[in-house]
């Protein structure tokens, strides 16, 4: 199995528009970060999580040429907002892309992209095939089994997943204890560390760090990272060892 960070930026990206910090105005490509989304690669299928505003750059970037399954975290517009797209995969696959969603997210896309549930098919609009996600119940794509978390955006329930020993978790501030023991055992973690200052629905880099030192995995990767947490390479240098900041075309094999 093959993991590759297509995003690692919270909900405006890296470089913001019209910001000129230095984080915004560096040169270094691991501070350039897409929205947040990662691709899972195995036994041949490929399986992306979220499509964000910048699903289409992301799939051109790594020169994707298919996609069996596209996996959502949650509705908001910087995980969602690219599903267009997937029409690119349906022309050139000659099939729907498989879609998994709880049924809340999936209420949500169909209120953003109403053109693609309306009973007169227009031509050339995105085909996918809608599986619900049950936050209690492991599923499997094709004999990929995926554990699904339940974590607290705020007050916004939000799903992360675990494939193997590889646990994909953004968009938190909290880990209720029952969903802990999903992650616990796991040897790669991914945590959302939006900034250093206190937010209201993401982890900071001090809170991250706790709950990685929790988990203990062999190697932690934190993500959806905003302009404010600083330049890569010196956040990096201050952080435990195991912990590292992912970038943008991170790949993890396992």
């Amino acid at each position: 199995m093959k993991i590759t960070f297509l995003g690692t930026g919270t909900s405006q990206g890296i470089p913001v528009i019209s910001c000129p910090c230095q984080v915004c105005a560096s040169t270094n490509k691991k501070d350039n970060r897409l929205r947040s989304s990662i691709m899972i690669e195995h036994e041949g299928k490929v399986i992306v999580i979220d499509s964000g505003p910048d699903f289409r750059q992301q799939m051109l970037r790594k020169n994707v040429q298919q996609l069996d399954a596209l996996i959502f975290t949650h509705s908001h517009k910087d995980h969602t907002a690219g599903m267009d797209d997937i029409r690119a995969f349906n022309y050139f696959m000659k099939k729907p892309v498989e879609v998994y969603a709880t049924s809340f997210t999936q209420q949500k896309l169909r209120n953003e992209f109403p053109y693609i549930f309306e009973k007169n098919d227009y031509p050339g609009i995105p085909e996918l095939n809608f599986h619900s996600i049950n936050e209690c119940a492991n599923f499997f794509i094709e004999n990929l089994e995926i554990i699904p978390i339940k974590v607290l955006h705020f007050k916004m329930p939000v799903m992360g997943f675990r494939f193997g020993n590889f646990t994909y978790i953004t968009d938190a501030n909290q880990i209720p204890e029952e969903e802990k023991k999903k992650i616990y055992g796991t040897k790669y973690l991914v945590l959302n560390a939006l900034r250093k200052e206190k937010h209201i629905s993401h982890f900071t880099l001090e809170e991250a760090i706790e709950m990685a030192k929790e988990f203990k995995a062999e190697k932690t990767y934190f993500t959806h990272i905003s302009h404010q947490l600083g330049l890569h390479d010196e956040v990096n240098k201050q952080l435990p060892k195991g912990i590292e900041l992912s970038y943008d075309g991170l790949q993890v094999s396992l």
